[in-house]
């Protein structure tokens, strides 16, 4: 009040700015884990060409009701999965009525994650990447019957640092969908194709790199790899079928891992199990042995959605699709501040230098590329 009339009570001063006119009513304000009242003083016959508005105070706003501190706790929470209908309780026993949050307070929190995600999502990308995952997740969101389906990309810098490049909504995970994520990503600035993309196998995203980024390679993640083997045999070869792509999956080299491929697949294929011998067969490649524990899977993708379906799972289903879009990307956000870099990641270098890995290892020397090395 000082500092807007230009003078201490009953000093006089020669610019006139307005008379003190009392307070407004006491109300409470929500700060932090606790509450305080406050009487906020009013001012009277404040010139319009100082203060068309009046006098406003800096500190406590018109209606306001609850700090910024506070608000951005009570966020948090709604944000973690916990509804008002859960923690308003004991709120109000701490701070009082200011715990409650309108739906108009939720309503313009989602408002501010939708700015959010929009400048996030038009961000440009100056990075390389060499590694991509790549993967569709189902949610329950709209109206409709079928569940919403938001494709998510996980990039690898040329630092080794794994960054989340895209989350966007799709229909199921065609080719046009997932193209139109990849083209959004070269439009942003990832104009050099990486080396490696890394998925569950899905037509539409393996056509849609052909389409974007021809020249990047396919690598199929070790569980989908499974998954789909085993969608295509009977039930009772399931547990064979599981210990036998294990082994592959444990092998100490390339070479091992062939033959134990070669030998299952004949198997296979004596038992009358073609479609899922030549399941088994499909995209295969050879990288550092320390970034095999990160390529076997997509796991980056499916680590960070088992913490977003806890949150969307206590919604049980979101009636406005768009609103699960900007929820999950606030979590997914995040919870990537916890991934680790990959292994070795001065192996990337030389993966953009175009060196060759046999066995997971460098070979100086390139020697003539055969089956079991290409």
């Amino acid at each position: 009040m000082e500092e807007f009339l230009g003078r201490a009570r009953y000093q006089r001063v020669p610019e006139f700015r307005g008379y003190r006119n009392g307070h407004l009513p006491r109300r409470t304000v929500g700060v932090g884990m606790g509450a305080v009242e406050v009487r906020v003083p009013r001012v009277r016959d404040v010139p319009q060409e100082m203060a068309p508005g009046g006098f406003e105070s800096a500190i406590v706003h018109r209606y306001e009701r609850r700090s910024q501190t506070q608000a951005r706790l009570l966020a948090r929470l709604y944000l973690e999965g916990l509804s008002s209908g859960d923690f308003e309780p004991v709120f109000r026993v701490l701070v009082g009525s200011t715990a409650a949050l309108s739906p108009n307070s939720i309503l313009r929190l989602k408002q501010e994650w939708a700015q959010e995600y929009q400048l996030w999502r038009a961000r440009p990308l100056t990075n390389r990447y060499v590694y991509l995952f790549a993967d569709g997740v189902y949610l329950k969101a709209g109206l409709e019957h079928e569940k919403t389906v938001l494709l998510v990309v996980i990039g690898v810098a040329a630092d080794g640092r794994k960054e989340l490049l895209a989350i966007d909504e799709g229909y199921r995970e065609s080719r046009e969908s997932w193209a139109g994520v990849l083209r959004s990503l070269r439009e942003r600035g990832l104009t050099e194709p990486p080396i490696l993309a890394v998925g569950d196998g899905g037509l539409g995203l393996w056509a849609a790199l052909d389409e974007v980024y021809p020249e990047t390679r396919h690598q199929r993640c070790w569980n989908h790899r499974t998954l789909n083997v085993l969608d295509k045999l009977p039930r009772r070869l399931h547990a064979e079928a599981r210990r036998a792509i294990h082994a592959m999956y444990e092998a100490p080299d390339r070479q091992a891992c062939a033959g134990l491929r070669v030998t299952y697949c004949a198997q296979l294929r004596a038992q009358g199990q073609t479609d899922a011998a030549e399941c088994l067969e499909r995209d295969w490649d050879d990288f550092p042995q320390e970034h095999w524990i990160h390529l076997r899977t997509s796991n980056p993708i499916e680590s960070v959605f088992a913490g977003v379906r806890l949150r969307t799972d206590a919604a049980k289903r979101m009636r406005v699709r768009e609103n699960v879009l900007y929820l999950v990307f606030k979590l997914a956000v995040r919870l990537s501040t916890n991934w680790r870099g990959i292994n070795a990641p001065n192996q990337l270098d030389l993966l953009f230098a175009g060196h060759l890995f046999v066995d997971g290892r460098l070979q100086l020397t390139q020697p003539p590329l055969d089956e079991t090395a290409a």
